[in-house]
């Protein structure tokens, strides 16, 4: 069995608050995230004007993909149990949060692009570093939150989970590892050979990723298109924007140039 929280606080009996592993690292994503930010722009001396505005932007953009990520999520759950209807709560789905968020990001950045003396693509390549990370210490949030998990198995490497009856593969695990890999592939490609291609490389390889895993999902969260599981469908999609954006890093973003090279 795996602990659901990490602390209780309880009075005469009466439990008060709780902290959860899954909020502590939800929390402790974000910050690497941003910490990530600003120690890779530093170093590819970025102003620290739009290193302030890819900061309030960003923030802004999480709280908003919050919002997204239950939206779609309640959006799922609607089609597959329409007699239920539309509510707005009941679990929320990385894809679609980082979809909203990512739409709510490029807004505010087209709004504004004219005032600022950055453009988007000298940081085109952080952006990933950020999301991958942030994203892992999620998934590992998700362990102990007990949700996102396999199919079940009787392997050694299956986990019993409180509320679940059989033990399943620990696919929140799994999926934790493959993106902290990544993670550190993207910060060396960026760091020591200067790619502009990390965002084209981070949809390919993660909307492959994450199609494949979806096989070994124990968590029912419904069909979407064509016997398709949402995350699947998205992750279709992502492969395919992959090699739009490879296009457009290439043609567009400027080399990537270090501290030492200028």
């Amino acid at each position: 069995m795996l602990p659901e929280a990490l602390y209780t606080l309880e009075i005469n009996g009466n439990k008060i608050f709780e902290i959860h592993m899954y909020g502590v690292l939800v929390a402790i994503g974000i910050f690497a995230a941003f910490f990530s930010i600003f120690v890779y722009c530093k170093k590819l001396r970025i102003p620290d004007g739009f290193v302030d505005f890819i900061f309030y932007n960003g923030v802004a953009s999480i709280l908003f993909g919050f919002f997204s990520a239950a939206l779609f999520q309640s959006v799922y759950n609607f089609i597959e149990n329409p007699e239920r209807g539309f509510h707005l709560g009941g679990g929320i789905t990385f894809i679609g949060g980082l979809i909203g968020g990512a739409l709510f990001f490029l807004l505010i950045y087209f709004l504004f692009r004219r005032r600022l003396k950055n453009t988007l693509s000298s940081v085109i390549s952080v952006i990933p570093c950020a999301i991958l990370v942030a994203h892992g210490f999620g998934r590992v949030g998700c362990f102990f939150a007990g949700c996102c998990y396999g199919t079940e198995t009787d392997s050694f490497l299956g986990v019993q989970f409180p509320h679940l009856a059989h033990p399943v593969y620990p696919t929140q695990l799994y999926e934790a590892i493959f993106l902290f890999l990544m993670f550190a592939l993207c910060s060396y490609l960026l760091l020591r050979h200067h790619t502009r291609h990390n965002m084209s490389l981070y949809l390919f390889s993660y909307g492959i990723f994450r199609f494949l895993l979806e096989f070994m999902r124990g968590d029912a969260r419904g069909e979407f298109v064509a016997l398709l599981s949402p995350s699947q469908f998205w992750s279709v999609l992502m492969v395919a924007a992959a090699f739009l954006v490879w296009f457009l890093e290439k043609r567009y973003v400027p080399a990537v140039k270090s501290a030492a090279e200028e």
